[in-house]
């Protein structure tokens, strides 16, 4: 048991930092970039428990408001979550607990459900900005569809993978 707990606080920030490193991976694509922050949004929430999902995004969040540079181009500031992409990142630590929480129903449901909450928000709050929801939609939301659904997918594949790999651990420390 204690091993486990040690394991869950060592996989937060660890998930904080692979969100982190995703963010620096970007494509630009327009007004909103594709970077793989989503890929770490899925994985999270697939390996993680709800909560630890959960924190691990808001750790993700808290490290880019208080000036640690984990945001895309290597950014930083509360300006990020109050600017045309806020809604995107706001959706991260409720789509990694909805991921998780879901998960145990359905992966794909869970993944398209916390997709779903991403594209929700991101577009919503993109489309006040820009004053224009279809445009936020078209810029926002439609060429992401299908690079997320990859993301979703490989991050499954990761996921599982890694269960088999901390399964192999934690029974041979036994």
């Amino acid at each position: 048991m204690k091993k486990d707990r040690v394991l869950r606080i060592v996989l937060i920030p660890v998930f904080a930092v692979l969100t982190a490193v995703g963010a620096q991976i970007s494509i630009p694509l327009g007004t909103v970039p594709v970077t793989l922050q989503m890929l770490f949004v899925f994985l999270a929430g697939f390996f993680l428990n709800p909560m630890d999902a959960l924190t691990a995004m808001v750790l993700y969040l808290a490290l880019g408001v208080i000036g640690i540079p984990v945001f895309a181009n290597f950014s930083a500031g509360f300006q990020h979550l109050v600017g045309p992409t806020a809604g995107y990142l706001w959706a991260f630590p409720i789509a990694a607990f909805l991921i998780s929480y879901l998960r145990k129903i359905n992966y794909f449901l869970a993944g398209i459900t916390g997709l779903t909450v991403v594209y929700l928000l991101g577009w919503s709050v993109l489309g006040l900005f820009i004053k224009n929801f279809s445009k936020a939609f078209l810029v926002g939301v439609l060429p992401f569809i299908g690079i997320d659904f990859v993301k979703m997918i490989l991050a499954l594949y990761a996921s599982k993978k890694l269960e088999k790999i901390m399964e192999g651990k934690l029974n041979e420390e036994a």
